[in-house]
């Protein structure tokens, strides 16, 4: 059985432009980076960007890697808009915390999650 995950990875068309949307928009810091695979440590998560065989952003879904804000959720969601990140929709709350959606520069899905204030 798992123990734990190991690596999220998501498919890139351009890893320039992917590498530095982590870096410069979200600000995760980049640990390894060629034209094929590149790492970024998302407090100790490891995420790989894993260059497409083919061109062109895939719609068919995949994994949802979900980012615990800095700050609050609404401060986060500013600063993303500020930078340009493709908001997906406005915050919403829920039982378990507040999630909003966005795509980073290759068209994968992502979010802000907050859990519920205690």
């Amino acid at each position: 059985m798992a123990t734990g995950v190991a690596a999220v990875w998501v498919p890139v068309t351009d890893m320039e432009r992917a590498v530095a949307f982590y870096r410069d928009t979200l600000g995760l810091t980049v640990t390894d980076q060629s034209e094929d695979w590149s790492e970024i440590d998302a407090n100790g998560l490891r995420i790989g960007l894993n260059a497409r065989e083919s061109a062109g952003p895939s719609k068919d879904g995949g994994a949802v890697v979900s980012f615990q804000p800095d700050g609050s959720i609404e401060d986060e969601l500013a600063s993303l808009r500020e930078k340009g990140a493709d908001i997906q929709g406005e915050i919403s709350e829920h039982p378990w915390g507040k999630i909003v959606p966005f795509k980073d520069s290759e068209g994968n899905d992502l979010q802000l999650y907050a859990p519920p204030a205690n």
